[in-house]
């Protein structure tokens, strides 16, 4: 193997580790439940476009206020994601993977509602390293009831 093909390698491995811990650390962050602008940063790029169940939105300042309201009725919550596969294609890449995520509802209730299905997102690589550009979560199958999101 030449160095040039060591290079791109030694890359791609790069790459790909960056790029699993970026998503682990973004499913951790849910359940920290601190939402501000440094979180968005830390892993969205300005113009993000986010597709979740409680609907789309585009730009980073809507997508930290959407997901402000959309973790408010939870008490607590464990959000997992498994079986990702990355595809890199130069400055961009694509996670495709599954996610389970149990919810403790702030109602008092001690009521739990779980979700799963699959995540999609686009990434790329910035000056701060890799951000997600886009993001969509199909819930496959729920459990309990979900709470209602005050508009």
């Amino acid at each position: 193997m030449d160095s040039e093909a060591i290079r791109r390698q030694l890359r791609d491995l790069t790459d790909r580790a960056d790029i699993s811990d970026l998503m682990s650390r973004y499913l951790h962050s849910l359940d920290e439940g601190v939402f501000d602008e440094e979180w968005a940063r830390a892993f969205h790029t300005e113009d993000v476009t986010a597709e979740w169940p409680i609907g789309v939105v585009h730009g980073r300042d809507a997508l930290l206020e959407h997901i402000q309201r959309g973790m408010a009725p939870f008490d607590r919550t464990v959000h997992m994601g498994t079986d990702a596969v990355i595809e890199i294609d130069g400055d961009r890449a694509t996670v495709r993977g599954n996610q389970l995520s149990t919810h403790v509802l702030a109602d008092g209730s001690d009521g739990i509602f779980i979700s799963a299905g699959r995540a999609d997102s686009e990434l790329v690589r910035t000056a701060d390293g890799w951000r997600i550009s886009a993001t969509s979560l199909r819930v496959v199958w729920t459990r309990g009831t979900p709470p209602r999101l005050s508009v």
